[in-house]
């Protein structure tokens, strides 16, 4: 409770007692997403996120055409696995769906907030969590991204950056002049990763192949010249100096 009064997002702060409503399920239930919101807000959540579960929620309800005092834990089952065979959804999204109705539920059945009371007086039911640990998916990895956009592991990227150098040291005892190159290579991938520039922003990429095939200064400098435009002042002095 607070200092002076009710909780933020309690039900009495957002239907007055006594008062008839004329579509009373559709006023209750948007009644309890503004609680909902209120405390999430109170919580210091992004708005981002606020308007996303709400957006959720009200997507959940509409595709089971039921106000959230007759939600079960089958109509999750059935939501979710449209949203992963028909939609084909990433799971990571699905998950996010699944902890949105989550914590909205966890919201609505808190004695905190009152509203399974209100929903008793109103309605002779109330809302129950639907959303379980054996009806969703667990969240196991520490990255659930696709394995095409996720970004390196710790042993990945040491391995790459020792690629590189090896790359520098075997084109070097070969008695090539391409070792230039892929040092300036090497340096750059290791520059783009410490000031925060990913591989895949425009001027701070080369092509993998390059550190073995390009030879001579005028591909060198045309090379840092063009990746050196979208890093940082420090970045670019750091590539130059490798060039």
């Amino acid at each position: 409770m607070g200092l002076n009064g009710p909780a933020t997002g309690v039900a009495r702060l957002h239907l007055a007692d006594g008062v008839a409503l004329p579509r009373p399920e559709e006023q209750v239930f948007t009644a309890m997403l503004a609680g909902f919101a209120d405390q999430q807000l109170a919580r210091n959540l992004a708005r981002t996120t606020v308007e996303g579960r709400e957006n959720t929620v009200r997507a959940f309800a509409a595709y089971v055409n039921a106000y959230p005092w007759h939600w079960a834990p089958a109509m999750v089952d059935e939501w979710l696995g449209d949203l992963r065979s028909l939609r084909d959804l990433k799971r990571s999204t699905i998950r996010s769906y699944a902890e949105a109705v989550r914590a909205f539920c966890h919201f609505v059945t808190d004695p905190l907030y009152e509203w399974t009371a209100a929903c008793e007086e109103r309605f002779g039911t109330h809302p129950v969590q639907v959303v379980h640990e054996w009806n969703t998916a667990v969240h196991v990895q520490d990255n659930e991204a696709d394995a095409k956009k996720r970004a390196f592991t710790k042993a990945e990227l040491h391995a790459f950056f020792a690629c590189c150098d090896d790359q520098v040291a075997r084109i070097r005892a070969f008695g090539r002049k391409g070792w230039l190159p892929a040092f300036r290579d090497a340096t750059v991938f290791k520059t783009a990763y410490a000031y925060g520039c990913g591989a895949t922003r425009r001027g701070c990429w080369t092509p993998p192949t390059s550190a073995a095939t390009r030879t001579g200064p005028s591909s060198a400098s045309s090379a840092c010249a063009g990746s050196g435009s979208a890093r940082p002042r420090r970045a670019r002095r750091l590539s130059a100096a490798a060039c």
